[in-house]
C-alpha cells in the first residue's frame, strides 16, 4: 500500500512540473526571493502601533516610556523592512541582471533598500497627522461614535484608510509589489479595495465599508464622506494593459457625499465641490453642484 501512495506521488509530482513548462503562470523572477506576505503584514501592525501607540491591545505607553516604545517598535520593523524591501527590488530586477536569483546579493539593492526604509520612517509624522483628521472625521460623521479609542479599535473605514496611507507612501517611494501587498492585508479584514496609487486628501470618512473599492488613478479632496458599496471604478477595462498609466477613475472633489451602492465611473468624470450623490446611483458623466439663484 505505501509503494502505491509513493507511485502515485511521483506521477502527480511529474504531472504538476510537466504543467509548470506547459502552463507557465509565475514568472521566472521567482527565482529571487519574494517579499514575504506575513512578515508584511506584520511590519503594518508595527506602524499602525506607530500611528496608533497601544492599537495592538498589549501595552499602552505613557508619557514618560512613550519614547522607548517608539523607539523600540522602529528598531524592531527597520531590519525586517529593509530585508521585504531588498526582497522586492531584487525581485522586480531578477532577470535584468541575474539568472538564477544572484542579484540577491547586490549591494546597489541593499543601498536603494535602506534609503527607502529610512525615507519612509521619516514620513511616519505625516502618515500619523493624516490619521488623526481620519480619525476626526470619523468621529464628526458618525453620531454611533464613543469617541476616538472606539473609532481606532473598531472601524473598518478607519482602518482600510491608515493602511492604505501606509501603502500609498511606500508607492510614492518607488517599492515595488509590497504597497499592493499592504492593500490587500485591509481589503481581506474589511471587503474595502483602495489601490494604493488612489490620491485622498484630510479627514476621509468610509461609513460602514463593506464592499468599497477605489481605483487606482482615482482623486479624491478633503472632507470626502462614503457609504458602504460605492465604487469609485474605471469606465470600461477593455483596453487592458494598453489603459496603463491613463487616468481612468474618477475625480471626487472637496466636501462630496456619496450614499451607498453608487457607482461613479470614468477618468472624465468630476463630482464636484459639495455634490451629494444618492444611493444606487450610476454616474459616467461630471456632475456639479448648481449655484443658487437669488
Amino acid at each position: 500500500m505505501a509503494d502505491k501512495v509513493k507511485n502515485n506521488i511521483k506521477g502527480i509530482v511529474q504531472e504538476l512540473i510537466k504543467g509548470y513548462e506547459d502552463f507557465p503562470v509565475s514568472s521566472p523572477k521567482i527565482r529571487c526571493k519574494a517579499p514575504s506576505k506575513s512578515v508584511v503584514k506584520e511590519i503594518t501592525g508595527s506602524v499602525l502601533d506607530l500611528i496608533f501607540p497601544g492599537y495592538s491591545g498589549g501595552y499602552f505607553p505613557n508619557k514618560e516610556t512613550l519614547p522607548y516604545y517608539v523607539g523600540d517598535i522602529i528598531l524592531n520593523i527597520e531590519k525586517k523592512l529593509n530585508d521585504q524591501i531588498y526582497f522586492a527590488l531584487s525581485q522586480q530586477n531578477c532577470g535584468m541582471s541575474c539568472e538564477h536569483g544572484c542579484c540577491r546579493d547586490d549591494g546597489e539593492f541593499q543601498r536603494r533598500a535602506e534609503e527607502m526604509c529610512l525615507s519612509f520612517f521619516k514620513l511616519l509624522p505625516k502618515l500619523r497627522e493624516y490619521a488623526s483628521y481620519d480619525v476626526q472625521a470619523a468621529l464628526e460623521g458618525d453620531p454611533a461614535a464613543i469617541d476616538k479609542d472606539q473609532i481606532i479599535s473598531c472601524y473598518p473605514g478607519v482602518f482600510a484608510i491608515t493602511v492604505y496611507r501606509i501603502a500609498h507612501e511606500f508607492l510614492k517611494l518607488d517599492v515595488p509589489y509590497i504597497p499592493r501587498i499592504i492593500c490587500e492585508f485591509a481589503h481581506n479584514k474589511t471587503g474595502i479595495e483602495i489601490h494604493p496609487g488612489a490620491q485622498i486628501g484630510k479627514h476621509f470618512f468610509i461609513d460602514h465599508g463593506t464592499g468599497v473599492v477605489i481605483g487606482e488613478t482615482t482623486v479624491i479632496g478633503d472632507n470626502v464622506k462614503i457609504y458602504q458599496g460605492v465604487t469609485l471604478g474605471a469606465l470600461s477595462t477593455r483596453g487592458g494593459q494598453g489603459l496603463k498609466g491613463k487616468k481612468r477613475h474618477p475625480t471626487i472633489e472637496d466636501c462630496v457625499t456619496i450614499y451607498s451602492g453608487a457607482s461613479v465611473l470614468g477618468g472624465d468624470t468630476v463630482i464636484g465641490k459639495g455634490v451629494t450623490i444618492g444611493g444606487n446611483a450610476f454616474i459616467t458623466e461630471s456632475v456639479y453642484k448648481k449655484e443658487k439663484t437669488s
